[in-house]
């Protein structure tokens, strides 16, 4: 997993820092290991006295931008020229594809931190921000894996060499690309200069919204350099089919983590609303900025949001309610009725333990569970703990015996209704799989139907999460966990925002130090940085029984309390819901769900991705849903998805329908608590308030 460090922690932690060197002994998969776990990998990224590498290990940023400067020398002809680096090739140096893997990456490497030395020290002020950038080290808030990035170069670079005649192909393609790109660019510029109209030219890159980069010849040329040549190294060496799939993914993901790094914007010299904040405020924002900066580096992350903005109770999570039910592992809230009469059967939440509960009821205008209260449903919410050392024996049984089965005895108690229609989010929906075919097992039938949102059950297609999830990656996190008792929230959020990068880290990064702004005031981005803690001993079951080994899907395969766990044997009424761009949970893999229980499955793809596509409320008249009527399942997710038909909307119109029938008769609303579960306090309740 990609996360940030410590010193001590990377000394502990060799393959991530090994596969920089395995590249060259394999050109496909990284080779075996050959030292064993907890020892030192040879070479770390420092440089001896003279400046030169002194290994092949863990590379420094600066390092990976030397990298990149000298690949953007050897690999595009004259942009080297252009940029003002010098040429890597010369003094009689074979061309790059003629040498040979060791002697290509030793040069490369060394080549590439070479320049960028000689860079930096031609520039007084470029020489104080590397000072700054060493003395307070950025990539200790950073979340890149710079070895898995240097990793990934080093195999594109390999695989280049077996067609030699290819890439120097590709290679004249690209130059001729950037050198109409670039004429393009001052031809724009003439043609304004003399007051011929020029439209900007179209693009959706956040990034580069700066007018300047569309009407400046200079700022155009240098983004579609940039642009140009992000898009040669994600393809240069990976479109050959004798590529594992699951292996282009991963070096394709880690390539484009180091393009995104690579940035122009991302530096102040190359970035023209910072240099414009600069002067109009007479350098303030770069103080700001630089305040901003040694801030994170004391907190040891990157500030995303205004954390004094929002909190749990007060403008967040305030639908009316109490907790009625309080154990070591849960809060159950019970909200209050807004209606005359509500549905007879009430719906439970069983949200992701890795995240608090309050996704889903964030603010009135899209809060699901107000929504739900609003149309006449009775609503309880498990609250989860955040589990700290004193938890690390918690197990996944634990987390389903104290999660939704003791919470559904308190909801049927306070109702006084036979059965209870569960709702489980993520990976909440997960554990609700594995409940349902428990009690299925067991002839218990306190659950009347069940709704998975966004929620897996076979994990042979995880989507991006794939690529922090692998066998050394677990290792390392059960490591982390033996240390510690737990997994720090840290870890688990720098995973998900690696995943939208140019949105969650880097924007934040322009505007927190170039720009030297506040961190927004958003709702979701608070939720996202107010994570939770792991137990040891449940997510480390978790992890191995799901992401490695994939046995939920496994009649009898796992067993809970003794119970073997068969999802066929679940035969209940289910709707399922997938989200069409969700980069967690890949819709097609949500679909699964369709034929791994025994009941009638009403699956609705929705619009947007995993946090947007779920919280839709109706009101906002956004996005759409798809849905498949009929009794007859599809056979594949393709060909449901031909046959699907898409409405305008949220899908939580359609749901409401198909719970209205499914919850019962209208009766009158229960009390809120009752002699046997009494009121504890108001919701949002107490452990959500746990850091």
């Amino acid at each position: 997993m990609a996360t940030m460090k410590s010193d001590e922690t990377r000394r502990k932690r060799p393959p991530a820092a090994k596969r920089a060197v395995e590249a060259s002994e394999s050109p496909g998969r990284p080779a075996p290991e050959q030292t064993s776990r907890g020892q030192a990998p040879q070479g770390s990224g420092r440089q001896d006295d003279a400046g030169q590498p002194a290994g092949m290990g863990i590379p420094t940023p600066e390092a990976a931008l030397g990298l990149w400067m000298s690949w953007m020398s050897q690999n595009v002809g004259g942009m080297g020229n252009m940029m003002g680096a010098p040429a890597a090739g010369g003094d009689g140096a074979q061309p790059w594809w003629a040498m040979n893997a060791d002697a290509l990456s030793g040069t490369l490497l060394a080549s590439g931190v070479e320049q960028f030395q000689r860079f930096v020290a031609s520039d007084p002020m470029l020489a104080s921000i590397d000072k700054v950038w060493n003395a307070n080290p950025l990539r200790e808030v950073i979340p890149v894996d710079w070895a898995e990035a240097v990793r990934a170069l080093r195999i594109v670079w390999l695989r280049s060499l077996r067609d030699p005649a290819k890439t120097l192909t590709r290679s004249a393609e690209l130059n001729m690309q950037i050198w109409t790109s670039a004429v393009e660019a001052w031809n724009a510029a003439g043609a304004r200069w003399w007051g011929v109209a020029s439209g900007a030219p179209a693009g959706g890159d956040k990034r580069f919204d700066a007018p300047e980069w569309h009407s400046n010849p200079v700022y155009r040329t240098l983004k579609e350099m940039y642009l140009l040549a992000s898009d040669f190294l994600l393809r240069q060496g990976l479109e050959d089919n004798d590529m594992d799939p699951q292996e282009r993914e991963r070096i394709t993901f880690h390539l484009r983590q180091f393009v995104d790094a690579m940035s122009p914007s991302l530096l102040l010299l190359s970035n023209p609303v910072a240099l414009r904040r600069a002067m109009e405020t007479g350098g303030a924002s770069l103080a700001d900025g630089a305040r901003n900066l040694l801030h994170d580096l004391r907190e040891g992350r990157l500030s995303m949001v205004d954390a004094t903005a929002f909190e749990p109770g007060r403008n967040l999570a305030v639908t009316k309610g109490k907790v009625v039910y309080r154990n070591r592992l849960i809060e159950l809230i019970q909200y209050s009725p807004t209606t005359e009469q509500v549905q007879e059967v009430p719906i439970l939440f069983m949200p992701p333990w890795i995240n608090k509960f309050y996704i889903l009821d964030m603010q009135p205008k899209n809060s699901m569970v107000k929504y739900l209260v609003d149309q006449g449903f009775t609503v309880f919410m498990v609250s989860w703990k955040n589990p700290d050392a004193s938890m690390e024996d918690i197990t996944f049984e634990d987390y389903m015996n104290l999660g939704p089965l003791a919470a559904a005895d308190v909801v049927r108690d306070i109702t006084g209704s036979k059965t209870v229609n569960p709702v489980g989010y993520c990976i909440g929906g997960t554990l609700l799989a594995m409940t349902l075919s428990y009690l299925a097992e067991k002839g218990d039938k306190r659950f009347g139907t069940g709704t998975f949102m966004v929620s897996m059950q076979d994990f042979s297609r995880v989507g991006d999460t794939a690529f922090f999830m692998d066998e050394p990656q677990i290792d390392f996190i059960e490591q982390q966990m033996m240390e510690r008792g737990y997994l720090d929230s840290r870890e688990m959020a720098n995973m998900f925002n690696l995943l939208r990068s140019n949105d969650l880290i880097w924007s934040n990064v322009v505007n927190n130090y170039l720009l030297g702004g506040k961190p927004p005031a958003f709702d979701l981005l608070y939720w996202n940085s107010d994570g939770t803690r792991m137990a040891r001993a449940a997510h480390s079951w978790y992890l191995r029984n799901t992401y490695v080994e994939n046995n939920l899907i496994k009649p009898g395969k796992i067993e809970l309390g003794g119970v073997p766990i068969d999802l066929g044997r679940i035969k209940l009424d289910i709707y399922a819901v997938g989200a069409e761009k969700d980069h967690i949970v890949p819709w097609n893999s949500a679909w699964r769900i369709t034929q791994l229980t025994g009941g009638k499955v009403r699956f609705v793809m929705a619009t947007s991705g995993h946090i947007a596509g779920i919280i839709n409320h109706p009101a906002g008249k956004k996005g759409s849903y798809s849905v498949l009527e009929g009794e007859k399942p599809a056979e594949s997710p393709e060909k449901w998805l031909e046959a699907a038909e898409r409405n305008d909307g949220s899908w939580w119109t359609d749901w409401n329908r198909w719970l209205v029938a499914h919850s019962g008769n209208k009766v009158t609303p229960p009390p809120v608590g009752n002699a046997n579960h009494p009121a504890l306090c108001d919701a949002p309740g107490t452990y959500v308030l746990e850091k």
